[in-house]
């Protein structure tokens, strides 16, 4: 039973103060202060690596109504949620709901985020700081729990990939095409589109040295922070991509194939984390809506010829995606697998198959 425990307090580095009441573990604690304007994938969005060091808000102003469904005690807990290795540091909503009702619930998220130790409040003006954000640009912010004050902290100053990704190689499933997965916070949901199409997943850490490794196509996962921090996946993708390897990125994976091939990346002001972006082909005759979850992207006057943007978003005109004249290298800023959000271009992933000879 959810019992109302402290006060809380959100306080911006720009000294903005929003009060509420803690729901999760009782423990202040500071990050970038992002916000999601998805209505549901509560247990996805907490669990997605990409949200490593931020505090999320959720602008769908009821949170907690299916509660959560099984966690990692269940075998197939990869069904339900993207990663345990890496969640968000706290949670932002506006009005909690610990009465929850669905037929796979198997706690609350009260209960959940006090067990996965993220502190949460309840009772923030969601509209008012979403607005903030979008007019001031993200910061850096701190949940404060009873006065128990902590510093503020910038998580984009380390590398989170490293703190996200696994520690050692592994094989996943059979196949005759055999896939190279770098792992920079990968979603299970990539792994899920890729086991599908019945290949052998051969799933590295980022800093793998993939050269001495046999395999038909590559593909780069999402993952949180500065995709600058990642110099060892960037060299490793460049001499991929000079070996006219076939290879996929995802997100933070096409930033990185973006600066493998000289390009340039740069800081959102306040990025896209949601299910209902727009999105174009380079065509300009067929769009599609995806979900996403960045604050980073390409700047894709830095690219060099040969490459052009393959989507571009509808709402800021950003970069959603790259392809190389040759075919055989394409990216997606947005999830392609996405869980939650639309699947209109998972045909993305056999476009990448496809590309394999």
């Amino acid at each position: 039973m959810f019992i109302t425990q402290k006060s809380a307090k959100l306080i911006l580095e720009d000294n903005l103060v929003l009060e509420g009441t803690s729901f999760g573990f009782p423990q202040s604690r500071a990050g970038e202060v992002v916000f999601n304007t998805g209505m549901v994938g509560y247990p996805e969005a907490l669990t997605d690596p990409s949200y490593k060091g931020q505090i999320l808000t959720f602008t769908f102003p009821l949170i907690g109504n299916y509660g959560i469904p099984p966690g990692k005690q269940s075998a197939d807990w990869e069904r339900y949620f993207e990663s345990m290795s890496g969640m968000v540091s706290g949670l932002i909503v506006s009005d909690y709901s610990d009465d929850h009702h669905h037929w796979n619930a198997d706690t609350s998220l009260a209960n959940w985020l006090y067990n996965q130790k993220i502190p949460a409040v309840t009772g923030i003006d969601t509209r008012t700081l979403t607005r903030h954000i979008r007019e001031k640009g993200v910061m850096l912010g701190k949940i404060v729990i009873d006065d128990s004050d902590v510093a503020l902290y910038d998580p984009n100053i380390e590398n989170l990939v490293e703190q996200v990704s696994i520690s050692k190689p592994e094989v996943i499933g059979e196949g005759g095409k055999r896939i190279l997965l770098i792992d920079c916070g990968c979603k299970h949901s990539i792994i899920k589109e890729l086991s599908r199409r019945n290949v052998e997943i051969f799933r590295v850490p980022w800093n793998y040295p993939i050269r001495e490794e046999k395999f038909d196509g590559l593909l780069i996962s999402s993952g949180p922070g500065d995709p600058k921090m990642c110099k060892e996946t960037i060299t490793e993708v460049q001499w991929a991509i000079q070996q006219d390897k076939p290879t996929f990125g995802i997100c933070l994976g096409h930033q990185l194939m973006a600066l493998a091939v000289g390009g340039d990346t740069y800081k959102m002001s306040y990025g896209h984390r949601s299910q209902n972006q727009p999105v174009i082909l380079n065509t300009g005759q067929k769009s599609y809506i995806t979900s996403q979850n960045h604050g980073f992207a390409v700047d894709v006057k830095s690219l060099p010829r040969g490459w052009d943007a393959l989507f571009k978003n509808l709402n800021d005109d950003t970069c959603e995606g790259l392809i190389y004249k040759s075919g055989k290298f394409i990216s997606s800023q947005f999830h392609p697998e996405a869980s939650p959000g639309p699947v209109d271009t998972s045909f993305l992933f056999d476009q990448f198959l496809e590309m394999i000879t």
